[in-house]
Formats: C-alpha cells, sequence, structure tokens
C-alpha cells in the first residue's frame, strides 16, 4: 500500500503547482489591457483570462439558457447568445449573465437586433464530472454548457471559448463573476493526508514483520 500512497501524494503535489500556474496566468492576463478580436483569431489557450472587445450581431436563434444558477440565493438562468463576429462567419458564445425565473419558466430575454460591441472575459467551459449522452436535439434549457455539445445543438462556426460580459458591458444581465484565484492549499493537505498514509503503511508492515520474525525465532528455539 506504501508505494499507491506515496504516488497519490505525487499527484496532489502535481495538481497544486497546476492550480499555482492558473492563478498567476490569471493574475497577469486579467492584468492586461482588453484585445481587440479583429483579423487572425489567437489560440484559446492564450488568451483565457484576459478581456476581449468583439463587435457583431446577436443571433437570438442560437440562445439557449443554463439553469439552476443562483444570484443571491434567488434561482434563475444564465443566458448564452452567440454572437456572428463582424466581418467573418464565425461565431463567440457570450455568457451575457443571470436573469430571474418565476417557476423555473424561462422569461422573455430582450436581444438587440443591431451591431453590438461588448467586452468580457474569455473562459473555457468544463462538463461536470458525470455527465448523461448529449441529445443534439435538445431544447434551449441546458444544464451545464460545453462547446462540443453547443457544435453539435446549433451547427454554428463557433471559436474554442466563450466571453463571460463584463458587468459594464451593455446588452446583458446581472452579472457576478467569481474572481477568486485557485489556490494549491486544498491539494497539499491532501498530499500530506497520502504520504502520512504511505509512512503508516511502512510502519505498520515494520513492526507486523518483527513481530512474525520473533514469533519465528521463538518457535525454532523451542
Amino acid at each position: 500500500m506504501m508505494p499507491l500512497f506515496i504516488t497519490l501524494g505525487f499527484w496532489q503535489m502535481d495538481r497544486a503547482e497546476q492550480k499555482r500556474r492558473i492563478a498567476n496566468t490569471m493574475e497577469t492576463r486579467r492584468k492586461l489591457p482588453p484585445m481587440t478580436l479583429n483579423g487572425e483569431l489567437p489560440n484559446a489557450d492564450e488568451i483565457v483570462f484576459r478581456t476581449l472587445s468583439v463587435s457583431g450581431h446577436f443571433d437570438p436563434a442560437g440562445q439557449l439558457l443554463i439553469t439552476n444558477r443562483k444570484h443571491l440565493g434567488k434561482p434563475g438562468f444564465h443566458v448564452i447568445t452567440p454572437l456572428r463576429l463582424q466581418n467573418s462567419e464565425r461565431y463567440i458564445l457570450v455568457n451575457r449573465g443571470w436573469i430571474a425565473s418565476a417557476d423555473n419558466q424561462p422569461p422573455e430575454i430582450a436581444t438587440p437586433s443591431g451591431p453590438v460591441t461588448l467586452s468580457g472575459e474569455a473562459y473555457i467551459p468544463a462538463p461536470p464530472a458525470i455527465q448523461l449522452a448529449f441529445d443534439p436535439n435538445a431544447s434551449t434549457l441546458w444544464p451545464f454548457l460545453t462547446l462540443e455539445n453547443y457544435r453539435a445543438w446549433s451547427r454554428l462556426n463557433i471559436l474554442p471559448f466563450i466571453i463571460l460580459q463584463s458587468p459594464d458591458s451593455p446588452h446583458g444581465f446581472a452579472r457576478a463573476w467569481s474572481s477568486a484565484r485557485p489556490g494549491p492549499g486544498m491539494h497539499l493537505g491532501y498530499a500530506i493526508q497520502w504520504f502520512t498514509f504511505g509512512f503508516l503503511s511502512l510502519a505498520l508492515w515494520l513492526k507486523l514483520s518483527l513481530k512474525r520474525a520473533a514469533v519465528v525465532t521463538t518457535a525454532e528455539n523451542s
């Protein structure tokens, strides 16, 4: 058991280092000036956490709602609307924020029809640890968002990241995005726990081995 526990400890140490790198990247990129998306589009991993400025037209036909989202303790939805980029055939998904729900029913959502310019932080949504098979004919009420599922559902040519619309940007709803930096503390605690289990396993093995050796020696002397 000792090699297993030690391996798990080093795995948690590696996870802690990953969180440190993410936190440093987040802090650095959030200090950069807004980046305007035009011309050649950047790699998603190179701009995540950075503020972007985009212009184009909203496409309400591709709009959907993410259910069971809370704001100030109240239930509601996150509004996801595709924005067709100016002078482009590509789209970027915009999380326009939170709206309240009445009896968990989707409300009427105002979407501007003319050209818009907005800003927000680049973000790559991740699926939950366990998810059911996706139905490409699903309704516009989703429990979570992934870019792969949205491509299959909408058939739109979307960018490999979305925008969390800034609170001061127009045409959005309630926006209180988390700005907390991921910390390594939890993983370091788990690592200490696994290392402790490993050394306890070693100590137990040594104790049982010495006890068995003593029993064998006594038996031989008898």
